[in-house]
């Protein structure tokens, strides 16, 4: 089995081909597919490793680290194997035990599921399909409806369900034409009167959970955020890698090395000032709430609230150490042979993501102020 630094390097190796290809090179998906990277939180019960929050976090930084479109990739089919603690165990087996699996897609409801003997018949099309070009298995977001067009619920009761589609039914659009994380091949993607048969969905919010461990009373919104935010803080740890190595360059016009300026010392030490606090606030608090989750207790609000914001933060803080180590790298960091101008792109689309954007920071103030907030979504 290839081991996570392996992966990595890997990974690395082919940052570039990936993305010029806006895809994964065939050699990285393979080789985070033998490390497990695209399973990490896949349950024990259907082949998963069964790690912790924190270690799939260490994990997803160190590929993040090496390439961040690699680790996107894998954040994304990780966190989409959440889903095996809801969907009903004979789907579950089917699509989470394969040891090459990988699964992707968009969880917002942007299809609609007509209820049909057997099952629903789905139309629609979504938005960022990270890696979906490679995955076994492709998800997306639907609203329930009945013939009539109406709101209803499948079998189970679920109204919103994300349901699983075979890749065969699903068409790639090529939309995928953006400022960073251009290898992860994000396109928009759709399915036409695709059938979904009875279970093979998952229903996020207020759906049961049909698989025992502490991921399955662990926040799904804090996982996915989580993971989000362990390729951020891999990126600032990139930028500062590459920073250090542009050092001994002597800018245009100037006696001193960028090591010898003492603006760039300043900007360097900031920078890694930022990520370590960034990857220590999301340890402990993803330290902390395992072991609640562990204890085998309800996930309360306090503790939902402080793990979306330590993912928020340590993404800004990422997102800020990188910026202090593009700006510290001059001239040499704007050319497309300079590593340090893919990861300021790339984290410039990281922080956009929904999990992680400016706006989460308004309902977690405001759910410190003691006012009335909607945590459904947190």
């Amino acid at each position: 089995m290839t081991s996570v630094s392996d992966a990595s390097k890997v990974a690395a190796d082919h940052a570039e081909s990936s993305e010029r290809a806006r895809s994964l090179h065939h050699e990285v998906v393979a080789s985070l597919t033998d490390a497990g990277l695209f399973r990490i939180w896949v349950p024990v019960a259907y082949g998963g490793s069964g790690a912790t929050i924190a270690e799939g976090i260490d994990a997803l930084t160190e590929v993040g680290r090496a390439d961040g479109a690699a680790g996107w990739c894998a954040m994304i089919s990780s966190t989409t194997a959440l889903a095996a603690y809801r969907v009903r165990p004979d789907w579950a087996e089917k699509i989470f035990a394969d040891p090459h699996g990988c699964y992707g897609g968009y969880g917002m409801p942007a299809g609609t599921a007509t209820l049909v003997d057997g099952g629903l018949e789905v139309s629609g099309q979504w938005a960022w399909g990270s890696g979906i070009d490679h995955c076994s298995w492709i998800g997306g977001g639907v609203h329930v409806v009945d013939g009539a067009g109406n709101r209803s619920a499948a079998s189970d009761g679920a109204t919103t369900p994300f349901v699983f589609f075979d890749p065969a039914d699903v068409t790639l659009l090529d939309t995928w034409h953006v400022s960073g994380l251009k290898g992860t091949g994000s396109t928009d993607y759709s399915v036409s009167k695709a059938f979904v048969p009875d279970g093979r969905w998952a229903q996020f919010i207020g759906g049961p959970t049909h698989a025992e461990g502490p991921v399955s009373r662990f926040s799904f919104f804090g996982a996915l955020a989580c993971g989000v935010a362990s390729i951020a803080i891999g990126l600032g740890h990139h930028a500062i890698d590459e920073l250090i190595a542009l050092g001994a360059k002597l800018p245009s016009g100037s006696s001193k090395s960028l090591a010898e300026r003492t603006a760039v010392q300043a900007e360097l030490a900031q920078a890694k000032g930022a990520v370590a606090q960034a990857r220590s606030y999301l340890l402990e608090v993803a330290d902390h709430a395992w072991t609640h989750a562990a204890a085998g207790p309800e996930f309360h609000d306090d503790l939902t609230v402080e793990l979306r914001l330590a993912a928020s933060a340590a993404v800004k803080r990422s997102a800020e150490a990188v910026d202090l180590c593009y700006h510290a790298g001059g001239g040499a960091a704007v050319y497309n042979s300079s590593p340090l101008q893919r990861i300021f792109r790339d984290i410039h689309v990281a922080t956009q993501h929904a999990m992680v954007a400016s706006r989460t920071f308004e309902p977690l103030g405001r759910y410190h102020f003691g006012l009335p907030t909607s945590l459904t979504t947190l």
